[in-house]
């Protein structure tokens, strides 16, 4: 099983990339987290949709060569980054070639905030929604980033947030696995 995880932020020390790495730390064998990047599509503007950019067709193909989507979303004025919505659009477009119908999806993210990224997430699982996807709805997992807690390599120190993790993964693999299996 592949899963392919979107990190919304473009910095490139990104606590949500952190996250990402840790998380794959957790998966069991036989599945493997990709990080499929957004950092190289431009901004979406329909008037590509008929000469679609390289780096969109891309990225939609790579969304297209996995069994699930994680998206790792920071949180930005209350709501998702303009990076990440800007990538679901590319992979919505053109109209009636979307990538994301019936894919299953977990979301999750971190932020220093004491709700970790509740607003962003509930956000973006109206987007997801909206576009079909068939989101994990328990468990949430709303990660405050807190020193300590997720070196900078990814690894987990912290054993009360590695057992949430773990919970998170397992779910998550679950639910692609289940997804799978319908599809079949």
């Amino acid at each position: 099983m592949r899963i392919g995880y979107i990190v919304g932020s473009l910095a490139q020390h990104s606590i949500n990339r952190r996250l990402a790495t840790a998380l794959s730390g957790l998966a069991p064998e036989g599945v493997e987290f990709v990080e499929i990047s957004i950092a190289d599509l431009p901004l979406y503007s329909w008037d590509q949709d008929a000469d679609f950019p390289a780096a969109a067709l891309d990225f939609k193909e790579a969304v297209a060569g996995v069994d699930g989507v994680l998206f790792l979303t920071p949180e930005y004025n209350r709501s998702i980054p303009a990076a990440l919505k800007n990538a679901i659009e590319w992979g919505s477009r053109p109209w009636g070639q979307s990538v994301w119908g019936g894919v299953p999806a977990g979301v999750i993210g971190t932020s220093p905030g004491s709700t970790g990224t509740a607003m962003a997430q509930q956000h973006l699982r109206n987007i997801l929604a909206h576009l079909d996807m068939r989101v994990l709805g328990q468990p949430e997992a709303f990660v405050q980033a807190r020193e300590g807690a997720i070196a900078a390599t990814g690894e987990i120190q912290d054993d009360s947030l590695r057992a949430v993790l773990q919970g998170y993964v397992d779910a998550l693999v679950a639910h692609v696995d289940a997804a799978a299996r319908v599809a079949a």
